[in-house]
């Protein structure tokens, strides 16, 4: 077998394994018509002991016949853990493959070996350095959410990281740093909240960036959209004062928390929510699950969050999300 011809099949199943498996085919034409191959009962033992030796894996390979051609049919099923070829990770989405790199292939080997981002630890994190307004608001949320109790609160910031699963062999999640830490972006650049007003898509009007732990990004986010950048129409039952806002609060709220909590912080790019006169935007890079579509996330579905352990702390402080 020429080494050209057998580096794509290795790529091409090297992909298969890494994504949700597939099959392709020797001797067949790209419009499915048999053309035959010579030699196809010597590939049919030889290209599994290939695929062993180079991937470590194994496939299903079938030799069939039409019209005295042979051709072979190459199954491949997906793989619980990575697989790479010459150091390289191959997946194949759809009809392309590529080779994953940077984000892709960090968050791929995360996903392969059961590890989500917020899961990984971060080395020499001193708790003096956590911000001590974020785990009163998170008490008082906690607390009036009825999810925890008194007693449960009333302890350490330290405790209170262990006891939310935010500490592992004595070191500190990345999600604790992330929810509870004064400078997050210290260790994971872009991770705050952007918001402007636009006049039109190409026209700003004014905007402010939002920093610090997630759980006050939450509150002060919130806060600033209602007070600065939402005009709410005012009326009068009586003598009572009522502003009516052009979006529900409760509804802008679940909309930033979800976007807080769902964020694929790997990527380094902040959230971004543009506010328009009679309309708003947020927009934040996430990744849907495997083998999720558009249709899945809009239908109901099991709660699969992207960050599990952040997602944890916000429902303790009953913060609503909708994953």
């Amino acid at each position: 077998m020429e080494n050209n011809i057998k580096d794509d099949y290795l790529k091409c199943i090297c992909g298969f394994a890494n994504a949700h498996g597939g099959t392709f085919y020797i001797g067949k034409n790209d419009n499915g018509e048999v053309t035959g191959i010579k030699n196809a009962r010597m590939l049919l033992e030889d290209i599994p002991a290939m695929v062993r030796d180079e991937l470590d894996i194994s496939v299903n390979v079938n030799l069939f016949t039409h019209e005295n051609k042979d051709y072979l049919e190459i199954v491949t099923l997906p793989c619980s853990f990575p697989v790479s070829y010459k150091g390289e990770y191959h997946y194949r989405s759809g009809s392309t493959r590529q080779v994953l790199k940077g984000v892709a292939l960090t968050q791929f080997i995360l996903q392969k070996t059961g590890i989500t981002w917020d899961s990984t630890a971060i080395e020499n994190l001193c708790i003096d350095d956590f911000l001590r307004e974020s785990f009163d608001i998170f008490r008082q949320q906690a607390l009036l959410s009825n999810r925890m109790d008194q007693k449960d609160l009333n302890i350490s910031n330290a405790q209170l990281l262990d006891s939310l699963g935010l500490i592992k062999e004595g070191k500190i999640l990345k999600a604790g740093m992330m929810l509870f830490y004064q400078k997050p972006e210290r260790y994971v650049p872009g991770s705050y909240i952007k918001i402007g007003y636009f006049k039109s898509d190409s026209e700003i009007s004014y905007m402010d960036e939002i920093h610090g732990p997630l759980i006050i990004q939450a509150a002060r986010t919130i806060d600033l959209i209602f007070t600065k950048y939402l005009k709410a129409n005012i009326s009068y039952d009586g003598v009572t004062r009522i502003e009516t806002y052009p979006f529900p609060k409760a509804a802008i709220r679940e909309a930033v928390y979800n976007a807080i909590v769902h964020k694929n912080y790997a990527t380094q790019i902040p959230i971004q929510i543009s506010v328009y006169k009679d309309k708003l935007y947020i927009s934040n890079d996430c990744i849907l699950p495997s083998g999720w579509t558009i249709e899945t996330l809009m239908g109901k579905h099991r709660s699969k969050p992207f960050n599990p352990n952040i997602a944890n702390v916000f429902f303790r402080g009953k913060i609503p999300m909708t994953p």
